[in-house]
């Protein structure tokens, strides 16, 4: 067998079925199996907070869609700011995303062994802990290793199972529902709106990953048509997840319960059907879950330096593929997350770690205020292809919808975030730099 064939063997474009599983699985990690504890001291107004925010997320998705069809290439965001903007912009939003990847993927490990040490207790001894951490992190990234048509299987694997056990807590919590739990529609003093924004600033972050099928673009098959479907489906499916689930909980967990509840997942599987096994059932379905959206996470980590290497914006080693998936990126990112996340454990002093993330709250929005910038750019300057003007206007709206959504990241983000997320652009500032001037050079020199 050729070199070719063997490739090939390994490499295979994602169908709509494995590009919706991208989706939804990078928008659903950890976070659900807390999110009803966290926004239950609101009271049930913050279900229209969520309703608010879906529909943000919504009209991102079906203006990555739209982008989509016009540039159906690797990268997303990057390629989307780079064709509206020049080099510069493109760069900030492949840098921003890149940050975002990897330290997220550093959180999600540390935040998976929290829940492996319900089935194992690996937290008596450091080492057991930071194995396990390093672990999660290394099995998504040998499935990355050996291409596309394993980095898709686990990702359709492991949406399938944590979709079925949220489903279950998300739709049988209804036939146990009892609107005496609920507690008060505004549980504070902060008036309608006050409570509103203060409970989509926790939820506000819910929805990152809705880029996942526009960043593999490349790796989609026809991915004017696909990208964008697969982005919308799994926006929604993850939303129906996201709402049902928190609402059933409300119905199932007593309000002053859930107020100071640590797993309200737990609670509500054993409110459902007795007993004590909801620790456990939960446990495995967060690490499933957590798992899964690393593999997805790990595979766009590199995708947007490969776009961006291929463009002479990143060192070239990141525009290397080997069985359809940019093997360096992913090295390179594994091996940072690693490092982040065994400083967490050794350093002893969670306020880095805890900043470091808080960082990729705003970071993550930057190449989604350049996309949208640039729908908008290319909407009124007349790039886009020729549509009739109430579609055109449509378009536009959806633009605008999902630029105010993205600026509404930001500011949930906070000002700490955005203070230390700025300082890591302009360390990318003197990245473009060097590798502008290398560009420079090689070009005078040829």
């Amino acid at each position: 067998m050729t070199t070719q064939d063997e490739q090939s063997k390994h490499a295979r474009q994602f169908g709509l079925p494995i590009a919706t599983a991208l989706v939804m699985g990078n928008i659903i990690g950890g976070g659900i199996f807390l999110l009803p504890a966290s926004v239950a001291p609101f009271g049930t107004i913050s279900l229209v907070a969520f309703l608010v925010l879906t529909l943000g997320a919504i009209a991102l998705a079906l203006v990555f869609g739209r982008l989509a069809e016009k540039l159906p290439k690797t990268g997303g965001p990057y390629v989307y700011a780079r064709e509206a903007f020049g080099d510069f912009a493109g760069f900030l939003a492949a840098w921003a995303y890149w940050i975002t990847t990897w330290v997220s993927n550093a959180a999600l490990a540390v935040a998976a062994v929290g829940y492996l040490d319900v089935l194992v207790p690996v937290h008596e001894s450091k080492g057991a802990t930071i194995a396990a951490a390093l672990a999660i992190q290394w099995i998504p990234a040998f499935a990355n290793f050996a291409g596309t048509r394993y980095v898709g299987a686990v990702q359709l694997v492991a949406t399938v199972l944590k979709f079925l056990p949220l489903l279950l807590v998300a739709v049988g919590g209804l036939f146990f529902f009892d609107p005496a739990n609920l507690g008060p529609f505004r549980a504070d003093d902060s008036g309608a709106l006050g409570a509103v924004s203060a409970s989509a600033a926790i939820l506000l972050f819910s929805y990152l990953g809705v880029e996942s099928a526009a960043v593999s673009a490349g790796e989609v098959r026809d991915p004017r048509r696909n990208v964008g479907r697969a982005t919308i489906f799994g926006t929604l499916a993850a939303a129906l997840i996201y709402l049902l689930g928190t609402l059933s909980v409300f119905g199932t967990v007593p309000h002053e319960k859930l107020v100071d509840s640590t797993a309200p997942f737990t609670d509500a599987v054993n409110a459902m059907f007795g007993g004590s096994w909801g620790g456990t059932a939960v446990a495995v379905a967060a690490l499933v879950s957590m798992v899964g959206a690393l593999n997805g996470w790990t595979l766009l980590s590199a995708q947007t330096p490969y776009a961006a290497a291929r463009d002479g914006l990143f060192p070239k080693a990141f525009a290397e593929k080997r069985r359809g998936v940019p093997t360096f990126g992913v090295l390179v990112t594994v091996v940072l997350a690693s490092l982040l996340t065994v400083y967490n454990y050794t350093a002893g002093s969670g306020g880095v770690f805890e900043m470091l993330v808080l960082v990729t709250t705003f970071t993550a929005t930057v190449p989604y205020l350049l996309a949208t910038a640039a729908q908008i750019y290319f909407l009124v300057s007349g790039q886009s292809a020729r549509v009739r003007r109430g579609q055109l206007v449509r378009d536009g709206a959806l633009a605008a919808a999902a630029f105010g959504f993205s600026m509404w990241l930001v500011a949930g983000s906070g000002y700490a975030a955005v203070y230390q997320g700025v300082l890591f652009l302009f360390v990318g500032v003197l990245v473009y730099a060097c590798m502008k001037a290398r560009r420079e050079r090689v070009r005078a020199a040829g």
